[in-house]
């Protein structure tokens, strides 16, 4: 089932996607309402409402490589960083290039919604805290990730993450395609399955420090490919099936 988010008369609301019409629901999992529009100019927002994004970098080992951190052994561990929800961005929305950085990147992933309270969790349970999956546009200040002490400004400013176009609830995640396009031309084309710490061990990983809350957000790594943007660019981020997200850069 596909979940989306939408504005609505002032007002965020869920809904069932069924063809090319919107089904309004009592929130995320309720039941209809009975009311409902057409997806065709309906406004999307992006379909999680977290308290935290949760990140994780250099999970794909091509992507260390085009990176130039293969020099040692691979991460044994996740690596981890946060974006806040004020980097949420709306699928087919326009994010303007930030004057701030001289290197501005494009990173496409899979993406998780948390959907139970998550703490702790076991192999056994952790999927099944999972609301659903999205595509992820994880925007990067390349230039300031490498000089800043911490990832905050190259990759938690505002609208640094854009999500959707719908969460996809009823999905295996473990060898999906992700795709990236800017402008029409593929540059990143990888699978789920090459991750080195696939959503299972993530979800175990984080939850032994983090509790996840309903709605949180897990961006699980990009694949090699990443590349710069540009002001008029457009980005798309696929992920086999769920959908494509796209991005306009201003």
């Amino acid at each position: 089932m596909r979940m989306v988010r939408v504005q609505q008369g002032g007002q965020a609301r869920w809904g069932e996607l069924s063809g090319d019409e919107i089904h309004f629901v009592d929130g995320l999992g309720g039941a209809r309402t009975g009311e409902g529009v057409p997806l065709a100019g309906a406004a999307l927002l992006p379909p999680a409402e977290p308290t935290k994004i949760v990140c994780v970098g250099r999970n794909y080992l091509d992507h260390i490589r085009e990176l130039g951190n293969d020099s040692g052994d691979l991460p044994r561990e996740p690596g981890l960083f946060l974006k806040g929800p004020n980097a949420l961005a709306e699928p087919g929305g326009t994010v303007d290039r930030p004057d701030w950085t001289q290197n501005f990147h494009f990173e496409g992933e899979l993406a998780l919604v948390i959907g139970r309270r998550a703490a702790h969790l076991s192999p056994e349970t952790a999927l099944a805290h999972v609301a659903g999956y999205t595509c992820g546009l994880d925007l990067t200040a390349r230039d300031l990730q490498k000089t800043d002490l911490q990832w905050f400004r190259a990759k938690a400013a505002d609208r640094f993450c854009p999500l959707g176009p719908w969460m996809e609830t009823e999905l295996d995640p473990a060898d999906l395609r992700v795709q990236t396009r800017v402008n029409g031309e593929t540059k990143q084309d990888s699978r789920t399955s090459l991750m080195i710490f696939n959503v299972v061990d993530i979800l175990t990983y984080v939850t032994r420090f983090v509790t996840l809350e309903p709605g949180d957000v897990v961006l699980t790594g990009t694949p090699e490919g990443v590349g710069p943007l540009q002001s008029g660019d457009t980005v798309e981020v696929e992920v086999e099936g769920i959908g494509t997200l796209t991005t306009h850069i201003g």
